[in-house]
C-alpha cells in the first residue's frame, strides 16, 4: 500500500518562496510610490495579492523529517504517498502530513491469567519488539496501530498459553499435550509467538522483530501444590535412575564373582546378597555394615 510521495528539496523551494515574496512586496510598493494611474496601481496591488496567496500556499508544503521517521501525506482526504527521506523537504501544498515513527519499539503485555493446555491456571506475560514497515497500512488499515499491536499481543500470548502445557514432565502420557512443546522451552516458544504475532500484525504494516516470554508461573492458588507435584515427579525420576543403576551394579557384581570363581553361592545366598546390595545402593542414608566373623553359612 505504501508509495513514495512527490517531494523536492526544501531549501530550493525556500529560495523560490523568498524570491516570490520579494517580488510581491516590490509590486505592492510600486503601486504605492510610482506616479501612475489609479487603474495601474490597482493592477499592481491585485498581482501582488495573488502572488502573495500563491506564496502562502507554497509555504504550507514545507516539512522537516527526522531520521527513522516518515510522513504520510493526505491531499483532501486522499492518500498521496509517504515521505521517508530525512531532512528539509517540500511536498504538495495544502496537504495533511501525519507523522509515523519507523524506530524499533517494544511493548510488554500485562500479566495474563489463563489455563494451559492441560487446564492448569498460569500467569504469563511477554515483551514484543516491533517496527512499522508500511506507514500507509499503519495509518489507514487500523484506527491506532499501537493499540492494535497491544491487543493482538495479548491475544497471541493467551492462545500460546492455551495450546501448550506449563511443564511436559507432569502431563499425563495419554494427553494430547504430552508431545507438545512446554511453555518453559524458551527458544521454541519465542519463535512460535513471533511467527503467530507477525501474521496477526501484517495487516497493519507491522514487522515483529522478536517476541519472548518475560513472566511464567503457576497461579498463586495452585503454585504450592504444583511445586510439591514437580518435586515428587523429580524424586520418582531420580529413584528410577538409582534403581536402574543399582540393578546393573548388582548384576555386574554377581557375574564377576561367578566368572572369577571367587565364591560359590546357592540361590538363597545369592538372593540375600542381592537384597543387601540393593539396600546399600538404593538407601537414602549411608548403611552401617555388619561384618560376618564366622563362616559363610553361620
Amino acid at each position: 500500500m505504501e508509495r513514495r510521495a512527490f517531494r523536492l528539496n526544501g531549501f530550493v523551494m525556500l529560495l523560490v518562496v523568498t524570491v516570490g515574496t520579494l517580488v510581491a512586496a516590490g509590486l505592492a510598493l510600486a503601486g504605492v510610490f510610482l506616479d501612475i494611474a489609479m487603474a495601474q496601481r490597482i493592477a499592481f496591488w491585485v498581482v501582488a495579492g495573488l502572488l502573495g496567496l500563491v506564496i502562502l500556499c507554497l509555504a504550507t508544503g514545507f516539512v522537516v523529517i527526522n531520521p527513522n521517521e516518515a510522513r504520510v501525506i493526505q491531499f483532501f482526504g486522499r492518500y498521496f504517498g509517504t515521505v521517508a527521506d530525512d531532512g528539509f523537504k517540500w511536498v504538495v501544498p495544502l496537504t495533511v502530513k501525519r507523522r509515523v515513527t519507523l524506530r524499533v519499539r517494544n511493548f510488554e503485555t500485562s500479566k495474563l491469567k489463563v489455563n494451559d493446555a492441560v487446564g492448569n491456571p498460569v500467569e504469563i506475560a511477554a515483551v514484543v519488539v516491533y517496527k512499522v514497515v508500511d506507514s500507509g497500512k499503519a495509518i489507514f488499515a487500523v484506527d491506532d496501530y499501537e493499540e492494535y499491536v497491544a491487543i493482538q499481543s495479548e491475544t497471541a500470548v493467551r492462545h500460546l498459553a492455551t495450546t501448550h502445557p506449563y511443564d511436559t514432565t507432569i502431563v499425563p502420557v495419554d494427553s494430547d499435550a504430552a508431545d507438545t512443546t512446554s511453555l518453559r522451552d524458551g527458544a521454541q516458544v519465542a519463535a512460535e509467538l513471533t511467527s503467530e504475532l507477525g501474521e496477526r500484525t501484517e495487516l497493519a504494516g507491522i514487522e515483529i522483530v522478536e517476541a519472548r516470554i518475560t513472566h511464567l508461573a503457576y497461579a498463586p492458588e495452585i503454585a504450592q501444590a504444583m511445586l510439591v507435584r514437580q518435586q515428587a515427579a523429580q524424586v520418582v525420576a531420580a529413584r528410577a535412575m538409582i534403581v536402574e543403576g543399582a540393578v546393573g551394579m548388582v548384576g555386574m557384581a554377581l557375574d564377576q564373582l561367578a566368572e572369577q570363581s571367587v565364591v560359590d553361592l546357592d540361590d538363597e545366598r545369592r538372593a540375600a546378597m542381592v537384597s543387601n546390595l540393593l539396600v546399600v545402593l538404593c538407601g537414602d542414608k549411608a548403611t552401617q555394615p555388619v561384618v560376618n566373623a564366622g563362616t559363610l553359612y553361620a
